[in-house]
């Protein structure tokens, strides 16, 4: 938490919004502001585009999490929740909504910086996870395109799987264009005349 950070707080009761304030003022110089409110919780956190969410809840219902942690938005930034009591529906509940921090026992200030750290790395960590994981998907896909692009050149020409790659890959080059896009048109060529 080296930078300067736009932190949300989700808080209805100003008195235990107070010492959370506080507590990033200690961690650091941040825009810090407060949301008292939960009507119309998802546009303001879009107005406000912050860089984290903090939200503090007495005693959370697994409806109030839900709608919390999806208005906050967890899958585009780290949200951190802070809970009196829990158990475990509601802290599977939290962590399948995304929530990248969910602690227990309240908030004190002296636990913040950590907490608030530790919810940052996990969010960058699960973003390059999901990115990894959405590369190896159109990967995957891309590949069986290609065999079925490659079995399509091997029947209509009778030749070998090595040749079929080749050609693909050499009408790719010679249009600038991606061995996956000519697999794809010759896919869907053949498709059309069958």
């Amino acid at each position: 938490m080296d930078k300067r950070l736009s932190i949300v707080i989700i808080e209805p009761d100003p008195d235990r919004a107070e010492p959370i304030m506080a507590g990033l003022r200690d961690a650091g110089d941040h825009d810090i502001r407060i949301i008292a409110g939960e009507t119309g919780l998802a546009r303001r956190i879009a107005e406000l585009r912050p860089d984290v969410v903090l939200i503090d809840l007495a005693n959370p219902s697994r409806d109030i999490l839900e709608e919390l942690a999806l208005a906050s938005g967890p899958m585009e930034r780290p949200v951190a929740m802070f809970v009196d009591q829990s158990d475990e529906q509601l802290t599977r509940a939290a962590i399948e909504a995304g929530i990248s921090a969910y602690v227990v026992d309240g908030l004190r200030a002296d636990r913040l910086k950590p907490i608030l750290d530790a919810a940052i790395a996990r969010f960058h960590l699960f973003q390059r996870m999901r990115a990894e994981l959405a590369s190896m998907r159109t990967a995957l896909e891309e590949r069986k395109i290609i065999d079925r692009a490659k079995a399509i050149l091997m029947k209509a020409r009778g030749i070998d799987e090595e040749a079929a790659y080749a050609l693909l890959r050499k009408t790719a080059m010679d249009q600038g264009k991606r061995v996956a896009e000519i697999a794809q048109q010759l896919v869907m060529a053949a498709g059309l005349l069958t």
